[in-house]
């Protein structure tokens, strides 16, 4: 298991102060340090602040607000950093602005909350993953962006993350490996899920006792764990083959429905402190094993909304065809609003239109963290 981030948020005020950035920053590299001399790998250091809206005053203001954290990021080593939601149907079109001239720069826009829909909040946003898949030749831009449904401050993985409230911290994993060893053990559905917590207790355990000690040495809020399971582009790491250690077949066959409910089921009860989603993650393009199932057609969008309604954060990294439609889009996030209202559980979608590709091409992005796959069908 590696730490894929660890996020701290603070509350922006204007004028923006650098030494305020220095701050959380340096916060953010001492606790990967530490993380690391106690044996932990730490992909990256990420930084939230609360709903850009807040501290917004026009467009080319904010335009160079942002450029502005872009450019202490770069100096303080900070990978990434969110600017958190816009509720204002009104800004989401500035979104376009705000990653278009950035490249650390994450935000979302909700377009469900309190379970209740914002129609024109996901028209807003239809037209949006649109214009932000023109930005660059392989539709990238859409990895910084997320339409969010009843999902809350406090968590450690992007685009999702914002803040509110005293300045925090929140951890979350790359943690697919244990999902495999688990079940590479178990070798069956009904020790699977009192196995993997056995697994994930002892590790999570181990980096809790390390988050509570940099806590109050430093003064910082532990926010807590995101124990969501998050996936990996290692073969022997990949989530959706840990699935079929299990002998119920491929992802995406009969039985795969109840596998992700026994995982969501174990990592609720991990008696860590939790934050965020704490969920399954099924991102196409961000485990191996799902991009090959999603090659071989063994699942499809419908399936990953059935998975869903018992685990993850909704549709993530969605490879589209690049003509896909706003009026295609916009009915697919009334579907995740739907799934999300009527469960009252915060759910997410990262769809990525991949301009001149049609249904059943394969993806070409340069990124580590892909794993090339089919284009879907919507």
């Amino acid at each position: 298991m590696k730490i894929r981030t660890i996020t701290a948020g603070f509350h922006l005020e204007l004028p923006l102060d650098e030494e305020r950035v220095r701050h959380i920053a340096r916060f953010a590299n001492s606790a990967k340090k530490e993380l690391e001399q106690n044996g932990h790998v730490v992909q990256t250091v990420r930084m939230a602040t609360q709903p850009w809206e807040e501290y917004y005053t026009s467009k080319a203001q904010i335009v160079s607000l942002v450029q502005s954290l872009e450019a202490y990021a770069a100096t303080y080593a900070i990978d990434y950093y969110n600017v958190g939601p816009t509720k204002n149907p009104g800004l989401i079109p500035l979104v376009y602005d705000l990653i278009s001239n950035t490249s650390r720069l994450f935000c979302t826009v909700p377009i469900a909350d309190k379970r209740r829909t914002d129609y024109e909040a996901a028209r807003q946003t239809a037209a949006l993953i649109k214009g932000l898949s023109t930005i660059s030749p392989d539709g990238f831009s859409n990895l910084r962006f997320a339409g969010l449904f009843n999902s809350g401050p406090g968590g450690a993985f992007f685009p999702a993350a914002y803040h509110q409230g005293p300045d925090s911290f929140a951890i979350g994993t790359e943690n697919s490996d244990l999902v495999f060893k688990a079940f590479s053990h178990a070798r069956d559905i009904e020790m699977a899920g009192r196995i993997l917590k056995e697994i994930l207790m002892e590790e999570f355990t181990r980096i809790e006792e390390i988050a509570i000690q940099i806590s109050e040495k430093q003064g910082m809020h532990y926010e807590g764990i995101d124990v969501s399971i998050a996936p990996s582009v290692n073969p022997d790491e990949s989530v959706a083959f840990a699935f079929e250690q299990l002998g119920l077949g491929r992802f995406g066959d009969a039985g795969t429905l109840a596998i992700a409910k026994i995982i969501t089921d174990t990592i609720r009860d991990l008696e860590v402190r939790k934050c965020g989603y704490c969920g399954l993650m099924l991102p196409v393009l961000e485990d191996y094993g799902l991009a090959m199932r999603n090659i071989d057609g063994t699942f499809n969008l419908t399936d990953l909304l059935l998975y869903s309604s018992v685990c993850g954060t909704g549709l993530d990294t969605i490879p589209l065809p690049g003509d896909v439609s706003e009026e295609k889009l916009y009915a697919l996030l009334l579907d995740i609003a739907s799934l999300s209202n009527k469960l009252d559980k915060p759910l997410s979608a990262r769809l990525m239109p991949v301009p001149h590709k049609k249904v059943w091409e394969m993806t070409d992005y340069k990124f580590e963290y892909f794993a090339n796959t089919k284009i879907m069908d919507v």
